[in-house]
């Protein structure tokens, strides 16, 4: 209650990508006080078995996550890992660092309990985000976003993909090839399926000559039909790739509660938080009935509660991530959806 009624309100009188960057500055300051992360691991974690999953080969300590484009340059994981999150993943991260895309250009929508972004890869690149993750002190599970640079054209895709994972391979335990953000000019395209068994099947090559094979995953847009569904799941099968996370922001305005004219004035974006929670659990759904529960697939889209968690998870997911829902219903989010999960199990025990 303190976060929404007091810290929430306060917060949201200012610019959005100010109030992200006032928070990794209070965290990664906070954190250097003596006994504060007991004193966090004690208010917001949840230690049980019963939460743990093992998925991918990975054990992770619950099913709840942060989505990629929270921790961009890897640089709050350590700190966010104390909140009770069972793994985080960073980025999206491209070779070379880029500013993104011109300011303002992050939004909230407090009617819709949403957000609307067009970010365009923001990030300090491949070499900082090493770096970063070099100081890694955390035992959560790391995933790692990866992205092509804006200027990199379609056709040489590929590359900055292999860059990626070959540079962060010592420092993730997990990968995501991200093609469907609506905010980077043309990447869309490769969510054609030549372009993305290309890409996926070279990582995939990449990981085989591993000592080890890491998890590689495929993130997915709320925007797909039926048939790209389909499709995808011919790629994953196809790639050998070992899961997908559903999904990504939308570039769907529909139902939005939210003034016609501000929308305009947003003007394009992809929008996340309560408005895309049914359409991504409808793609979880008919991805797990299609494939026969043979893909696993992360969850991310719309959750704010325990229910919507849960939710997803019967729906086919086999873990959670949240963004949009973090930001509006505060630190103790992964508390009250692993606290929902255990009551569910002793219910029905």
């Amino acid at each position: 209650m303190l976060y929404k009624n007091i810290i929430r309100p306060f917060l949201f009188l200012f610019y959005a990508e100010k109030v992200h960057h006032f928070v990794r500055f209070c965290l990664n300051y906070f954190f250097l006080i003596p006994g504060t992360k007991f004193l966090i691991r004690c208010i917001y974690e949840v230690k049980d078995k019963r939460l743990e999953r093992e998925v991918f080969g990975l054990k992770f300590s619950n099913p709840i996550g942060i989505a990629a484009g929270f921790d961009k340059d890897a640089n709050m994981f350590n700190q966010l890992s104390h909140f009770g999150f069972g793994h985080i993943e960073i980025g999206t991260v491209t070779p070379k660092a880029q500013t993104g895309n011109p300011k303002p250009r992050l939004f909230r929508l407090p009617a819709d309990n949403a957000l609307i972004n067009r970010m365009g890869f923001n990030n300090q690149g491949l070499y900082s985000a090493i770096n970063n993750l070099k100081k890694r002190k955390t035992k959560a599970i790391i995933g790692a976003n990866l992205g092509k640079n804006t200027l990199t054209p379609n056709e040489k895709a590929v590359d900055d993909y292999i860059e990626l994972f070959d540079g962060l391979y010592n420092y993730a335990d997990y990968f995501v090839v991200n093609v469907s953000c609506p905010n980077i000019s043309d990447l869309h395209e490769l969510q054609d399926q030549k372009y993305l068994e290309l890409i996926l099947n070279a990582v995939m090559d990449k990981n085989k000559k591993r000592p080890k094979q890491k998890p590689v995953l495929l993130k997915i847009s709320p925007d797909l039909n039926n048939h790209q569904l389909d499709e995808v799941i011919s790629v994953v099968q196809k790639t050998g790739i070992h899961g997908l996370i559903a999904t990504n922001t939308s570039i769907s305005r529909e139902g939005l509660q939210t003034d016609s004219k501000k929308l305009e004035i947003i003007a394009n974006g992809g929008l996340s938080g309560k408005p895309i929670c049914k359409r991504s659990t409808e793609i979880i759904s008919y991805l797990h009935q299609k494939s026969n529960g043979e893909i696993p697939i992360i969850a991310v889209g719309g959750i704010f509660s325990a229910d919507d968690a849960i939710e997803k998870l019967n729906a086919g997911a086999v873990l959670v991530q949240v963004y949009t829902g973090f930001i509006y219903e505060g630190p103790a989010i992964a508390k009250k959806i692993n606290k929902a999960i255990l009551a569910k199990a002793k219910n029905t025990a």
